[in-house]
């Protein structure tokens, strides 16, 4: 982002598809503040129609109250429509924000995810949102009245009384001058508010997740204390803000009372002098009142449009996070699975190499195994199959297709992928079994459920398929969850898997008979498994044992035995 006014543009470009309605509003508070001047008119002639004691017209005074009754009604229905279709408009506008902001998160590499504090991704879409939606209604509100306010009470003083209309230009530069300071001091702060406020986010999501672990460890007080840090860090942020825009108010006060101050005496001189009636010096003061009151609203106004810009500055930087590279032509139609890696290379950070010179050539039907140490790459090789990540250099190839010419929707499609890391959404088991073959009968889902061995514990559940579950699976052991998952890709019945640590969160003895099922399952289709348990892989068609990105060794169980290698070291380090 280049700063206030480009981010200000952003917000334009969102706003110009509803100008039938701002424009409608602006016409609205148009009216409404022509009325609200014609107000002091008609208050200055009542007063001029009270000639002293005794002596008022009142066939005279009854038709300019009349007036003023209906110029109050009229500016009321022209407030409450302009703020109807503000309020319209503004909501609006943050829905479309939102979309694609949402939108926006569905097409970005994974990598800009992984970069964030998940935390922090929630805060600008929420909370800053939030924020900047409040800014800008009141900017709508106020702002364009204000300044409607102040050019025609200007105009009204400069007709009645251009001598006395000078004194109030004279000053008013003051009041613009400390509303201009404070608005610079104030953005600046806004902006570390809204950081600081998305770490704090971040942090309160990570140890709400992890809170087992937290208390298991004993961390509770090292918890507190960082929260503790960050939490005063807004402190002082909020502070800052808050007190730079707390004194716009009574300073641009301070500045309006002199401008009142000044338009009094000047007024009673005039009147004394003969120079106009006192209905029209009562008529001066109100427009004086009313070209003074629009500069406090405004103060506010700049401070909350600070903030709001702040604000939207930080979700148009998520907005404008680069998407995937483009997304290939070709679309796979129920691939043999021949699947080949071609001096692939990659690194998750340039300066730190991961996977060098990486060559593989897996044929239609074949059981690999990635079996290595951790952080060795099992996980990134899987990551760049599935295209979550692209290889630096080298190629990758399904059915001698390479796979940045494919779509990733086809792509992705023909896996069937279960990962160590369960996740399930907010719905019904059935539901969340169904997400992969949403045209899937209910049978269908229970055989599958049946075939991962999770049929018995749904049944157990209040309302068996139909059980709702939360977001993270609720009361579900990760077990459970695991089982879940497993029985979604048993559903899915995709031509080749991905079985990354997928029976790690599950008992010994289920985890022979899911083992059994997934025998059956992989009959057939070119599978993938990584596994820390060696024991579940020996029947493997092709080992790969890997160390810092490298295949060190290749071949059947039996084979890298013999050879009594680093692949037999790992075995016999479990055994």
């Amino acid at each position: 982002m280049k700063g206030k006014s480009d981010v200000l543009r952003r917000i334009l470009q969102f706003i110009r598809r509803y100008m039938p309605a701002v424009a409608l509003s602006l016409i609205a508070s148009a009216v409404g503040v022509a009325f609200t001047l014609y107000v002091p008119v008609l208050s200055g002639d009542a007063v001029d129609l009270a000639l002293g004691m005794g002596r008022v017209d009142f066939a005279a005074l009854a038709p300019v109250l009349a007036r003023i009754v209906v110029a109050v009604a009229v500016v009321a229905a022209c407030r409450w429509i302009s703020g109807a279709l503000n309020s319209r408009v503004v909501q609006l506008t943050v829905r479309d924000v939102r979309n694609q902001a949402f939108e926006r998160l569905q097409r970005v590499p994974l990598k800009a995810i992984d970069n964030r504090d998940r935390g922090d991704v929630v805060s600008r879409v929420i909370a800053d949102v939030d924020q900047f939606a409040d800014g800008l209604l009141m900017g709508f509100t106020q702002l364009f009245t204000g300044v409607l306010t102040i050019l025609g009470t200007l105009g009204f003083m400069v007709y009645i009384h251009p001598g006395i209309a000078l004194v109030v230009v004279l000053i008013t530069p003051v009041s613009l001058l400390v509303a201009s300071f404070v608005a610079r001091k104030t953005y600046r702060m806004f902006q570390l508010q809204s950081s600081a406020r998305g770490s704090q986010t971040a942090y309160i999501e990570e140890m709400v997740t992890g809170r087992d672990v937290v208390e298991a460890f004993g961390r509770e007080q090292a918890a507190m204390d960082a929260f503790d840090r960050d939490n005063e860090q807004l402190r002082k942020y909020s502070l800052r803000a808050t007190f730079f825009s707390s004194i716009t108010n009574p300073s641009t006060r301070f500045v309006n009372s002199l401008v009142y101050t000044g338009v009094g005496v000047a007024g009673a001189l005039a009147a004394a002098g003969g120079a106009f009636t006192v209905g029209m010096l009562s008529c001066f003061l109100s427009y004086a009142n009313q070209y003074t009151k629009p500069f406090n609203e405004i103060s506010g106004v700049v401070t909350e449009l600070q903030n709001a810009l702040a604000c939207a500055e930080r979700v148009f930087q998520l907005m404008d996070e680069p998407e995937e590279t483009p997304d290939g032509q070709v679309v796979l139609q129920k691939p043999a699975g021949n699947v080949t890696l071609k001096d692939v290379a990659f690194s998750y950070v340039p300066e730190k190499p991961l996977i060098r010179n990486f060559s593989l050539e897996v044929r239609s039907g074949q059981r690999v195994a990635i079996v290595g140490p951790t952080g060795c790459g099992k996980t990134t090789v899987i990551n760049l199959l599935m295209r979550f990540y692209d290889p630096v250099s080298g190629e990758i190839l399904v059915d001698g297709v390479n796979t940045q010419d494919v779509t990733r929707a086809s792509l992705r499609d023909s896996w069937g992928m279960v990962l160590q890391d369960t996740w399930l959404r907010e719905g019904t088991v059935r539901e969340n079994i169904r997400m992969g073959r949403p045209d899937a009968t209910d049978a269908d889902v229970e055989q599958a459920a049946r075939q991962a061995h999770a049929h018995a514990f749904i049944r157990r559940l209040p309302n068996g398929y139909d059980t709702v579950l939360a977001s993270d699976g609720g009361s579900l052991s990760q077990g459970q969850k695991q089982l879940l998952c497993i029985a979604r890709v048993m559903l899915r019945q995709p031509p080749m898997l991905i079985l990354d640590e997928a029976t790690s969160s599950i008992d010994t003895r289920t985890e022979l008979s899911v083992q059994s099922a997934f025998q059956k399952l992989m009959q057939g289709r070119t599978s993938f498994v990584v596994a820390h348990r060696l024991s579940t892989i020996r029947t493997a068609d092709v080992i790969l044992a890997m160390r810092d990105g490298q295949i060190v060794e290749v071949g059947s169980h039996d084979e890298l035995m013999r050879k009594n290698g680093f692949y037999a070291q790992l075995y016999n380090s479990q055994f």
